[in-house]
């Protein structure tokens, strides 16, 4: 995801046209998919976990809404801050469509469509349904006449806009679903502790999909009008198979043989539990005023290694973020006194 945009902002227009930005841009392109794909899986189990411990579903869900309804409002607050960091410039800005604006209402989806249904499989294939409908009705979408009579600011979450729309619900809401199918797998094979036979499957369906995703993309379209790399439905699966696959090569990683020999400390998972935090404060930092003396400036080599410090530099910052709250907990815990249990 920090690669994507430092890319984007800061390399020079002569150096993208070369094949080596666009590698590095595709390999960018799965930071946001990937975002949206994990968002749909972890609230899956918090909303699974929170079952267990309630056994009242509505319950479970409604958490899970309300946090998609946090994540929505918290769209708009970003989009306010961009707007005073910018003096100003641009009010329109304040409704622009960005991935908080997608993952929020998608999460609200979810949580209602996950409360409806009491079994995991059939959640699973409500999912799997729901994420498929999306992917498959996006072309449609995307060129139908029968949308122009809603207002812009609506008509931008449906289908882009110049300067308007970085993302749309369509196809991108999908990716919250597809997680949501995993989570579910994920949670009714966890029960029976399957961990080994779970990440098999994973794979299995991961490679599958990317399988039928590619002999399906040299087949012509059924679509009037359709893009591989924007609307088409065979791109959606590709990337969500990937993805998919991609859960079963971190659980070996995390059993490989040389994996706690110096620690068990990973900055990827570091970054990973604080990225909601790390979106908010490196989108600012690459595309506003901070990052302004390296819009366009930078050629492709300079741009990776930029990447790479200000990578490590976003690090430092969470592990920062994560001192300053530890600190506050023990001063919280401090002031309140000693337990009864202690004294």
């Amino acid at each position: 995801m920090i690669e994507a945009h430092v890319l984007d902002a800061w390399t020079r227009l002569p150096d993208r046209g070369t094949k080596a930005y666009a590698y590095a841009m595709i390999l960018g392109g799965f930071g946001a998919p990937m975002f949206l794909f994990l968002a749909g899986l972890t609230f899956v189990l918090a909303a699974e976990s929170k079952y267990r411990k309630t056994a009242d579903l509505r319950l479970a869900w409604l958490s899970v809404q309300k946090r998609g309804w946090q994540i929505f409002g918290l769209a708009f607050l970003f989009r306010l801050q961009s707007f005073v960091l910018g003096a100003g410039y641009n009010a329109i800005g304040l409704l622009k469509v960005d991935i908080l604006n997608v993952m929020g209402p998608a999460i609200v989806l979810m949580a209602v469509s996950g409360s409806l249904v009491r079994t995991r499989f059939g959640r699973a294939v409500m999912f799997a349904g729901i994420a498929g409908a999306i992917a498959m009705l996006t072309p449609i979408v995307r060129t139908t006449p029968l949308l122009s009579w809603m207002p812009d600011p609506l008509e931008w979450y449906l289908r882009p806009s110049p300067a308007r729309t970085n993302f749309t619900l369509f196809p991108w809401s999908g990716f919250v679903f597809a997680g949501a199918v995993v989570g579910e797998v994920i949670s009714v094979w966890r029960d029976a502790d399957r961990s080994i036979r779970v990440q098999m499957a994973l794979a299995a369906a991961g490679l599958l999909a990317m399988a039928a995703s590619y002999e399906a993309s040299l087949m012509p379209t059924i679509y009037p009008a359709s893009d591989f790399w924007t609307t088409s439905p065979t791109f959606f699966f590709l990337r969500a198979g990937i993805i998919t696959l991609l859960l079963p090569l971190a659980f070996l990683w995390e059993r490989a043989p040389w994996r706690g020999l110096i620690g068990r400390w990973s900055p990827v998972e570091e970054l990973g539990r604080a990225s909601l935090f790390v979106y908010w404060i490196h989108v600012e930092m690459v595309y506003g005023f901070l990052g302004r003396p390296m819009r366009l400036n930078l050629s492709l080599p300079a741009a990776i290694a930029a990447d790479v410090a200000f990578s490590a530099f976003i690090l430092g910052l969470v592990l920062l973020k994560n001192r300053l709250m530890t600190m506050r907990r023990a001063d919280a815990l401090s002031a309140s006194g000693p337990s009864p249990a202690s004294i």
